[in-house]
């Protein structure tokens, strides 16, 4: 399949750039070439100058905005911001490339061999009753790709949000056993860490307290299906379009907010919870 793609590539330069724009605006092919020629000696100065740690921060942002997309679901958006996000890959394998350390067919060989390797029960003759078999046979074999004396938890990211991270982790312990048999242990756990956190007797106590708090909430998430971080992104959406709410009846009423009481502002939040 690559040796198609590559020979895609090599027909694009020679292509006028109003047949590429009127007839190959869906292929994979045209991006990487229209990203080569930004980086080419005729291209564009500012696409020219960057490389991998420059565009990092670029990388990170579009994906957030994916995230963004999905959290409110909106197709169009989604559709926008994964090409975004895809750009930044490409561009990414484009400076590799020409620092001739792999380039794009390399990047797709090695995720294809990696979809097909993980997955003998599709691509080959290994039986598996349930997704659970699935994750406990993905595992066992990512464990072989590490080697020996390699932590599962050494391939996760540690510069990850913190909450996610942490749900992160406590998958990856489960995935091996190492989890309670039920939610009920989880959320007494939970209670067990709030009391440790009105006992701390100084503030590296506490520290340490609301942490392990934080970190049993994560695993209750877990346990519960929500993924912490939508769930904190949406509460935060939810509190921001309150508070602005109360903000605009503040304006709208010729009354500036900071002059309300403790008692008018909880009145005005409640308006505002049942308005938004």
């Amino acid at each position: 399949m690559w040796h198609l793609f590559r020979a895609q590539l090599q027909h694009l330069p020679t292509l006028t750039k109003e047949v590429m724009v009127e007839q190959d605006l869906d292929s994979f092919a045209t991006l990487v070439y229209l990203v080569s020629r930004l980086r080419a000696q005729d291209g564009c100065p500012w696409d020219r100058e960057q490389t991998h740690a420059s565009i990092k921060p670029f990388l990170v942002e579009e994906a957030y905005e994916v995230v963004q997309a999905l959290d409110r679901e909106e197709p169009a958006k989604l559709c926008e911001e994964l090409g975004d996000l895809l750009l930044q890959i490409v561009l990414h394998a484009q400076i590799a490339a020409e620092a001739e350390e792999f380039d794009i067919g390399q990047v797709l060989s090695s995720i294809n061999t990696k979809i097909i390797r993980r997955h003998p029960h599709v691509f080959g003759e290994l039986e598996v009753k349930d997704a659970r078999e699935v994750l406990l046979s993905w595992e066992k074999l990512k464990q072989e790709e590490r080697g020996e004396g390699v932590s599962i938890l050494s391939s996760v990211p540690d510069n990850m949000p913190a909450l996610a991270y942490s749900q992160a982790l406590q998958q990856r312990a489960a995935r091996v056993g190492f989890d309670w048999k039920e939610l009920k242990g989880v959320l007494e756990k939970l209670t067990e860490e709030l009391e440790e956190l009105e006992q701390a007797k100084d503030q590296q106590q506490r520290v340490c307290e609301f942490g392990d708090i934080l970190f049993a909430l994560a695993n209750a998430a877990r346990w519960l299906e929500v993924d912490l971080e939508a769930a904190l992104r949406q509460a935060n959406q939810r509190f921001r379009d309150r508070f602005a709410y109360m903000e605009q009846a503040c304006q709208r009423r010729g009354v500036p907010i900071q002059e309300l009481s403790l008692e008018q502002l909880d009145e005005l939040w409640e308006e505002a919870k049942r308005k938004v």
